[in-house]
Order: C-alpha cells, then structure tokens, then sequence
C-alpha cells in the first residue's frame, strides 16, 4: 500500500478519496490543518502529499514552504481552477504538481502514480556531471560542489531533460512534451518559473550562464557538461 496524506479541512474529499484510493491500493492519512499535518509528518513516511492551498492556520504555500525545509516527499498541491498565479506559487514554494479544483478523483490517481514513478526512477546508467554539478537519474538526487541541491522533483525532472539534452534549444512545447508527469498548461509561465528557481538554486548567472542559457524566442539549453554511465 502506497501511503498518501491529503491536508486539507473538507471533510467530505476526504471521506470520498479515502474509500477510493483503497481500488488502488492507496491508504490515505488525513490532516484537515497544518499542525496535525506537521505532527504526521515527523511520525511516519508517506509516499505523496496532497496539499490543499485553502487551509485554516496558513495558507497552503506556506505549509508546501515548511515541509521542505525537512522532507522531499512529493508533493501535488489542489488550487482554484484557472489561477495560473496559485499554480505559480505552489511550485515556487516546492510542489511538484497541481490539481485544479474540482477535479476527478481518477485524474488525482494518476497524478499520483506518474509522480511516484518519477521519484522511483530506476535507470541503470543514472549519473550525470558538469563540473561541480552531479545529477543522480537512480536516486533523483543533485549535489553541487558534493553539496545536495535542494529540488523538488519536478526541478530535478526538469534539470535531467535539459542535462541528457545539452547543447540542444529546448522549446516550451518540447519541454512539455517530454516532461512525463509534469502537467504543465499549453501556455504557462511555469516553466520560466522554473527555470529561474534552478537558476538561483545552480547559482548560475544568467547573463553568463554555466548551466542554463535562454536562447530568446526560442527556449532553453543545458551547456557544458560530461555525461557519465554508471
């Protein structure tokens, strides 16, 4: 079984999901605020969260803020249908995907599986390196300077696809395309978002980039690196 938290006050979803998610052999824990969201947390391992942004004590942001300052469990945050700005922020403060909601539980469920398989990821030949950077495909891990970089896996899913492409202009829709269980709008600024939180996270310039240089009108390139299979 598959151990989700969902944080989030309304009852009824979670009386709903947690009879569903049992078809999938998903067993779900429920926090309807932050606190006892935290106090779960510190007591046993999930495999994904479940954040809602409309929480009592704090907003949903500052929860997906807090519980990265500690752990790297996955995170899909639900927000209102159609803000791009709530999405925006969501993955600023160290989600991985978003939900609109209402949504179908089904559609939640596969989130939930496709971002689990990202973080499950298993390829043989995994290590990637440029200079001081290491990117591990095996453990979805990054160190700079043997130091860990703090990603979300949807920065590190987006790192690795510019990595095993460098040199090559990646565009938005590429991006899109090639980003499985990533679910990004057709047209969104979150990948540019993104791109500027690996940016400060690589400490990397981008009027002198190391790492990752915007080709104007066209997309994004990965520079410099060697690739070595372990």
């Amino acid at each position: 079984m598959k151990e989700i938290l969902l944080i989030d006050d309304d009852l009824s979803l979670a009386k709903l999901l947690s009879t569903y998610f049992q078809k999938f052999e998903f067993h779900l824990t429920h926090a309807s605020t932050p606190s006892a969201a935290m106090k779960l947390l510190s007591e046993q391992s999930f495999d994904a969260i479940v954040l809602d942004v409309m929480l009592p004590e704090k907003d949903g942001f500052k929860v997906a803020q807090e519980i990265r300052q500690t752990y790297q469990t996955p995170i899909i945050m639900l927000t209102a249908r159609g803000d791009v700005h709530d999405r925006i922020i969501g993955l600023e403060m160290g989600a991985d995907d978003y939900l609109p909601k209402p949504f179908e539980p089904r559609e939640l469920v596969a989130r939930l599986q496709s971002l689990m398989r990202r973080t499950a990821s298993t390829s043989p030949h995994s290590l990637y390196k440029s200079g001081a950077l290491v990117l591990d495909e095996k453990t979805f891990s990054a160190t700079l300077f043997d130091q860990p970089l703090d990603l979300t896996s949807t920065e590190f899913e987006l790192l690795l696809l510019l990595v095993k492409n460098e040199g090559k202009t990646l565009s938005r829709e590429f991006i899109m395309q090639h980003t499985k269980g990533i679910h990004w709008e057709s047209y969104d600024r979150t990948i540019d978002v993104m791109i500027s939180k690996l940016r400060s996270k690589l400490h990397d310039d981008a009027k002198n980039p190391k790492y990752l240089k915007t080709v104007w009108g066209r997309g994004y390139v990965f520079v410099g690196y060697d690739k070595h299979g372990v």
